[in-house]
């Protein structure tokens, strides 16, 4: 799940696909640059990041700063086969943005203990 700050300041959750990880310092996602989700982020940065597994009833919250990236380089490292049906045009699509999520400090939550940390 990722959380944004909507235009009236209120928290927006949505289920997004994590591309690629560095641990928990950074988190790569794609997006369609016409997409509110990418608005959001571009006018104000602040996110949260929240990996839960149900089963155990564990979580990890991450809380730190998302960019909006559309150079190549960026593009092209995270670009999967298959992607044409959401960018006919491929990687150079204008409609095809990434996300990176940095991380300034995160919660993992297990066996009803919080541990707060800075990766």
């Amino acid at each position: 799940m990722v959380g944004s700050n909507g235009p009236d300041g209120y928290p927006l959750i949505k289920a997004i696909l994590v591309t690629e990880t560095d641990g928990a310092r950074t988190v790569w996602f794609s997006t369609n640059t016409s997409s509110a989700r990418r608005r959001q982020f571009a006018a104000d940065p602040r996110a949260s990041v929240y990996f839960v597994d149900q089963t155990d009833y564990e979580g990890l919250m991450l809380v730190g700063d998302m960019e909006v990236l559309q150079d190549q380089e960026s593009r092209d490292r995270l670009w999967r086969e298959g992607w044409e049906m959401y960018y006919p045009q491929g990687r150079t699509d204008p409609d095809y943005s990434v996300l990176r999520f940095t991380t300034r400090w995160a919660n993992y939550y297990q066996g009803l203990q919080n541990t707060t940390f800075t990766p």
